[in-house]
């Protein structure tokens, strides 16, 4: 298995995708996975963007009120990037197949939960959301808490193919121009990275 320590570090502020009302989870999220292994984390996975905006979403939070992003959440960028760059003929993307399940079996974030590195306040970040519906039209204020730019994180990736870390490198290089988290489409949560893993094993 071949492993990679990385830092990203947001030049662009990160915007949370949980919402913060528990019955829009259990009600609307939670109901496309009636049988997932465990609802919570599902509901996580998916997060609010599948859902008409109801309320703010939010980070989830550690012990000492630290926001963090689950490891699936970094999968779910891979898969992400992936999807959009195996459309590019030649790149290492492109020779993946079923990429999803290659990343879902073959691909592992390390830590569980990765907690953001930044001083400062979490902020808020409002936008117009617009949406078809039968009645016409309809446009309501979203709103999402955010990590400010110049944040980082910083976590281990694990592959059971060696080939597959051309891809991986890849998709971070990706996250130069489509980030993490809500409205990455406009730009937030763009990220620069780099390999720490020897700087790590010099610590030890």
């Amino acid at each position: 298995m071949k492993e990679m320590k990385v830092r990203l570090e947001f030049f662009e502020e990160v915007l949370g995708t949980a919402s913060s009302d528990p019955e829009i989870h259990e009600k609307y999220i939670a109901s496309n996975a009636p049988d997932a292994p465990s609802r919570k984390e599902e509901v996580e996975a998916l997060g609010a963007e599948e859902v008409f905006e109801k309320s703010m979403t939010v980070f989830p939070r550690l012990d000492d009120g630290t926001p963090f992003l689950w490891d699936y959440q970094i999968k779910g960028f891979f898969k992400d990037s992936c999807g959009m760059l195996r459309k590019v003929k030649g790149t290492p993307s492109s020779a993946i197949k079923a990429y999803k399940k290659e990343i879902d079996g073959l691909i592992f974030v390390k830590e569980r939960q990765i907690p953001f590195l930044f001083e400062g306040e979490i902020g808020i970040c409002q936008r117009p959301l617009r949406a078809s519906t039968a009645q016409g039209e309809r446009i309501a204020l979203s709103s999402s808490e955010t990590v400010p730019a110049g944040s980082a994180i910083e976590f281990t990736i694990q592959c059971m193919v060696d080939s597959d870390m051309a891809a991986v490198i890849e998709w971070l290089d990706y996250g130069d121009l489509r980030g993490i988290g809500q409205w990455r489409n406009s730009g937030k949560g763009r990220f620069k990275w780099r390999d720490i893993t020897d700087s790590q094993k010099n610590k030890k």
